[in-house]
């Protein structure tokens, strides 16, 4: 009964956790009718700071609801870190390959460019490189991971269902503002990725590991745009 109890609990904080990411956009109203900015008139710069606050928001929300669990699977990461990071580096190797593999073949196959998800942020790297290193490269890995490995994994107890769902999901959340068909396909090389971090969370059973090899893997290619 102890354990059911626990488990309710830990669903509805998945999803409350769930439905705060996904309505995470409306928490930059805060400053906006603060400031009074006019929403109409919102610049690429203003939208990585207004991208930046909401995220913290989210970050800190989302810390205070799962602090126990990463307080603890912060410890198992320390007292294992040269197998973490060795297990880290070596499923994100596989998940890189996998994702630029699919890339170039949907690229190849209907001559799409970059997806739209990408193109999006690439115009927000120009407009404020720097914040947006912060922004792409650690408040949101941390808050994803959180969402999609953290969450995903106190839900699905089968362990390969995790791991599909996990990606798929991630994947979809990507292409979720796909203006045509193709461009859902990316679906594919991010879903790829996030099965490998869903898998690396797995093998060592620490959060961890993911958020950082989420990090490492957006901030070099945030990185690659700014230089």
């Amino acid at each position: 009964m102890k354990d059911k109890k626990k488990y309710i609990v830990q669903i509805l904080k998945s999803i409350f956790a769930f439905v705060l990411f996904y309505y995470s956009a409306y928490i930059q109203l805060i400053p906006i009718a603060i400031l009074n900015i006019d929403i109409h008139n919102i610049s690429d710069s203003l939208n990585v700071l207004l991208s930046c606050f909401s995220n913290i928001v989210v970050l800190i929300i989302l810390w205070f609801l799962y602090r126990k669990e990463l307080k603890k699977e912060w410890k198992i990461f320390k007292d294992k870190l040269a197998i973490n990071l060795d297990t880290m580096v070596k499923y994100w190797i596989v998940g890189l390959v996998l994702m630029m593999a699919s890339n170039i073949i949907i690229n190849m196959m209907f001559k799409t460019g970059q997806a739209e998800n990408e193109q999006a942020v690439q115009s927000m790297i120009s407009a404020l490189p720097w914040a947006m290193l912060i922004d792409a490269g650690l408040l949101a890995p941390f808050i994803e991971e959180i969402i999609f490995r953290k969450c995903f994994r106190n839900v699905f107890k089968n362990s390969t269902f995790f791991v599909i769902a996990s990606g798929f999901v991630f994947g979809a959340m990507h292409v979720i503002n796909a203006s045509n068909p193709i461009g859902y396909l990316f679906i594919i090389p991010y879903g790829c990725l996030g099965v490998s971090f869903a898998l690396m969370y797995k093998k060592t059973d620490t959060v961890y590991t993911s958020i950082f090899a989420h990090m490492l893997h957006n901030s070099i290619l945030t990185l690659l745009s700014i230089l």
